[in-house]
């Protein structure tokens, strides 16, 4: 099926479309703050600028679109009919930029949780999936023989 609006139009859509403060991102922001979790928000310093940071439990959660970020087994995780080659190029590589951005921050000793745009559909099992999360990430933090490194006198 052919795109129904013109190149012009779409490319207005495309370009409204942002990378923060999206509807699922406020309301996983919303959920954790009501149940007493303080973050902060896309902290710069940290690889691919984190969603939302829990210092005080070392675990960053990633809210990630279904389509931009192909969710696996999701309706909306789809490749697009029209321009299918550029559009699994472009979402492929979104997926591999994710990759890595998870395994730097796992190398960083932070703890990753990502939330679907779909999970958040059903609010009551996605906080008890991101308590139970943090406080698995927050154990293990606490657990491990690391620690931070002494700095000489």
């Amino acid at each position: 099926m052919a795109d129904t609006l013109s190149r012009e139009k779409r490319s207005w859509n495309m370009s409204r479309i942002r990378s923060e403060g999206t509807q699922p991102e406020i309301l996983v922001r919303c959920l954790l703050h009501s149940d007493g979790y303080r973050f902060r928000l896309h902290k710069k310093s940290l690889p691919g600028k984190p969603d939302i940071v829990l210092n005080k439990y070392n675990t960053i959660v990633f809210v990630h679109g279904c389509f931009w970020h192909r969710h696996k087994g999701c309706s909306d995780g789809s490749i697009p009919k029209t321009r299918a080659l550029f559009w699994r190029n472009k979402l492929n590589e979104n997926v591999r930029r994710d990759n890595r951005t998870i395994s730097a921050l796992q190398d960083l000793r932070w703890s990753v949780i990502v939330v679907w745009e779909c999970e958040t559909l059903d609010l009551v099992n996605l906080l008890r999936r991101l308590r139970k999360e943090i406080r698995q990430a927050s154990n293990n933090c606490m657990s491990t023989s690391w620690k931070p490194a002494v700095l000489p006198s």
